[in-house]
């Protein structure tokens, strides 16, 4: 399909916006799907060139946090592994399963995280120990939000940030930072999966690449100067804009 020049300047503003907060707290894809689905894609094509633009804001995430050695390869590649694995059976699931539940399970998800951080006093604050191991938390807990992103997506980065808070007690910031490594494989996967499926406008995924890139990068260098507070605080506001825009729909 052809776009006019300027919907592919809106799109790449988008994603620059989208890349910056998706970064920062997740959430980007709220802005970059409904920017798609109103330039006139498809809605499967605009999933598949949703992933394609994220893949790249993550992927910038990921080698900042890896360069900067706020987080190491050696602790993520094994959950990298697993994520993938998830989305990918998410990804492929999805095609041949009603999606109508799907529309009660997204809020829900997007509701936890909201009222996880909005209501519990110290949800930036992690607890004194694990409340489960690292091997049931890489084997099940990751795989699991692995096929959720394969599948639908919401929320997916706050996700991960949440429960890397809840149960492995990472402080929010270095959740955050490994939430990036994770979302980018799960990116990856589900992206692998829909271009085989010939669902991918790469005219308006170039355009959103530049700026994905751009709000990744920044972002990725304000990250670990921001206060606790504030990522919490950015958590509950695209958590609840997602939430509205789902329930919207």
């Amino acid at each position: 399909m052809t776009l006019t020049w300027h919907a592919l300047v809106i799109l790449a503003v988008v994603a620059l916006v989208a890349g910056f907060l998706d970064t920062l707290a997740g959430g980007g894809g709220l802005l970059t799907l409904p920017a798609l689905l109103l330039a006139g894609v498809p809605p499967l094509a605009a999933l598949g060139t949703n992933k394609l633009q994220g893949s790249f804001g993550t992927g910038m995430a990921t080698y900042q946090v890896l360069r900067r050695r706020r987080v190491s390869w050696h602790d993520v590649r094994s959950p990298m592994l697993l994520a993938f694995a998830g989305s990918v059976l998410g990804s492929v699931g999805i095609q041949f399963v009603n999606t109508d539940g799907l529309r009660i399970l997204i809020p829900i998800v997007l509701a936890v995280i909201a009222a996880y951080f909005l209501f519990v006093p110290r949800a930036h604050h992690p607890p004194v120990e694990p409340r489960i191991g690292e091997r049931a938390f890489r084997g099940g807990v990751v795989p699991a939000i692995g096929a959720y992103d394969g599948a639908f997506g919401p929320g997916t980065g706050s996700l991960f940030a949440l429960t890397g808070v809840a149960l492995r007690a990472q402080t929010l910031v270095q959740s955050t930072a490994v939430a990036k490594t994770l979302n980018f494989a799960t990116n990856v996967a589900s992206l692998i999966v829909f271009l085989i499926a010939g669902q991918l406008v790469w005219i308006a995924g170039a355009a959103m690449i530049g700026g994905q890139l751009l709000g990744s990068y920044v972002a990725s260098h304000v990250l670990f100067r921001v206060k606790p507070l504030v990522l919490r605080a950015l958590i509950v506001v695209m958590s609840l804009a997602m939430l509205a825009r789902v329930l919207a729909g």
